[in-house]
This record gives structure tokens, sequence and C-alpha cells, in this order.
């Protein structure tokens, strides 16, 4: 299949797409399962919190998204039949788990909206003009007072960073995440219509849980 964002490491042959979960563990050396797990508590799910997963993948993270809820439910949205099948098989014991393909990088409507919405390390992987689409797609998914979670590289200098960390982002990393660690990601955030944020460190300061939200409009005074 053609890529349509040939600098991209976020569209996946379909070898890698099969055996993600499994290549993922392989080269973080088992860190990613903890990681993640890290990520989702900071979360602070609700039982009932209706999420929308951007760019699903296998489902794994929805199914830890899962654990939190009752009576909440789980949509995953990934343009991979691949991922979609895996997403249902890992999900299938989760009634509340969804599955919609879509494209995340065009604009598109669910026809519902969202308490949560999440992303986790996709958004680096594309453009920036393609990056505000997909910000503007969860702001119109999320229900006022709802909260949009990016879990992704934080904003930092590559070039004052230890060696191993350079060696490793210049190893694995396409051309769009060298620019996605520069940018000002509240700023951005903040342009679109989000109003407070949270953040969590992880990895060091390399990465981190950005949650920004949709406050009501009543509410809506800017803080950082």
């Amino acid at each position: 299949m053609e890529k349509l964002y040939p600098d991209s490491e976020v569209e996946l042959t379909p070898f890698v797409a099969r055996h993600y979960d499994a290549l993922l563990n392989l080269v973080t050396a088992g860190f990613y399962r903890g990681f993640i797990r890290k990520a989702i508590a900071s979360m602070k799910i609700e039982k009932k919190d209706r999420i929308l997963d951007l760019g699903c993948g296998t489902g794994r993270n929805a199914c830890l998204m899962y654990r939190y809820l009752d009576g909440g439910s789980v949509t995953g949205v990934d343009v991979s039949d691949i991922m979609g099948d895996q997403y249902r098989k890992k999900c299938a014991k989760a009634p509340g788990a969804t599955f919609v393909k879509q494209r995340i990088d065009i604009p598109f409507d669910l026809g519902e909206k969202f308490d949560k919405v999440f992303i986790s390390f996709v958004l680096h992987g594309f453009p920036q003009e393609v990056r505000e689409i997909i910000v503007r797609n969860a702001f119109d998914h999320l229900k006022e007072g709802g909260s949009f979670h990016i879990l992704d590289y934080n904003e930092f200098d590559l070039d004052k960073a230890p060696a191993y960390v350079r060696i490793i982002f210049k190893k694995i990393e396409c051309k769009y995440a060298f620019d996605y660690i520069k940018r000002d990601w509240k700023k951005i955030l903040r342009e679109t219509g989000f109003s407070r944020f949270e953040e969590h460190r992880l990895a060091g300061r390399y990465a981190r849980l950005l949650t920004a939200f949709k406050e009501p409009r009543n509410k809506n005074q800017e803080t950082s």
C-alpha cells in the first residue's frame, strides 16, 4: 500500500501492523508495558466515561482504559483493517469497546460526543497542518468539560539532550518528529479552543501525557 506520508513512521507495513505489540515490547525491552499503564492511570478515568481512542492500533491501550470503566465505553478509530481485526480480538471480552474504521487525518464526524479523547504516539508522525486537523477532530468530538489526552514526546531541545537520547531519536524517528518536539503544544491547543492543561512527565523529561480541557463556554478562562 502506497503511503500517504512517505516521511512518516506511523503508517505501518502489513507485517509491522500484524506484529506491532510484540515488536514494540521487543524494541523497548518490555518498558512500554509499564509506561502505558502509568500514563493511562494518570488520565483520571471515571466509570461512566465515554472515551475516543484516535489511531487506536491493536486495542492494547483501549483494553487498559476499559478496565477503569463500569458502564462506560471506548471507541477505537483506525484506518487499518489489520489493526481493526486485532482490536476486536483483544477487546472481545469488553462489550463496551468498539472499533470504527476511519482516517483521523481528515475531518470526520462520528455523530456523538465523548468525555475523553486519547491519542498515543501518533500525532508526532504527521506534518503540522495534518496534526492541526487531528486536534480539531478531537476538540469537535469532546463534550464541554471533556479532556484531550496526548501521550507523545515532550517538547525538548534535541541538541542539548544526552548522546544516547540523540542517537536513539535519530535512529528510530521520522523527520516529522524532529519538528514536533520544537512546537509549543499548549499554544497550539489554545488556538483550537482548549483552555486548561495538566501534564505528567514520563521517561524522564522526554515524553509526557499532556491533558487539555474543553471548558464549558461560560467558564472558558484561559489558564496553563
